[in-house]
């Protein structure tokens, strides 16, 4: 489902997202972020996601479209890896809260916090 307009508000750090049958959703920049499409976030497969911590001041400084299916972001702590199809985009709008309690639990369950970057060894995609 493709929204019907995109609005980035910088000072709320949300993302505004309007779609034809009347709905709107506001993703803030950290969910976003946290749920980034991206390898360097989800890995290659079940199991090698990496949670993403000290993420609750994030920014998204540019945002531009990719072709007629996606947006690619890029975030003020220099992510900008990820492309949100439009589906993508709008299954974050519909699990919003399931996701984001997720979210809350892993960090919780790893004695992390979303305002401390967690420390670990640098390692890269593997390619």
């Amino acid at each position: 489902m493709i929204p019907t307009n995109v609005t980035v508000h910088e000072n709320s750090k949300v993302l505004e997202l309007a779609y034809e049958n009347g709905k709107n959703y506001r993703l803030p920049f950290e969910f976003l972020r946290v749920y980034s499409p991206s390898a360097e976030v989800r890995g290659h497969g079940p199991g090698q996601e990496v949670l993403q911590t000290g993420k609750r001041e994030v920014a998204v400084v540019n945002l531009e479209p990719v072709g007629h299916y996606a947006l690619k972001p890029t975030f003020s702590d220099g992510h900008d890896s990820g492309l949100y199809s439009w589906e993508y985009l709008h299954d974050l709008c519909e699990n919003q809260e399931e996701l984001w309690n997720d979210y809350l639990q892993r960090l919780e369950n790893a004695g992390a916090n979303r305002d401390i970057p967690m420390v670990s060894p640098a390692k890269g995609c593997g390619h």
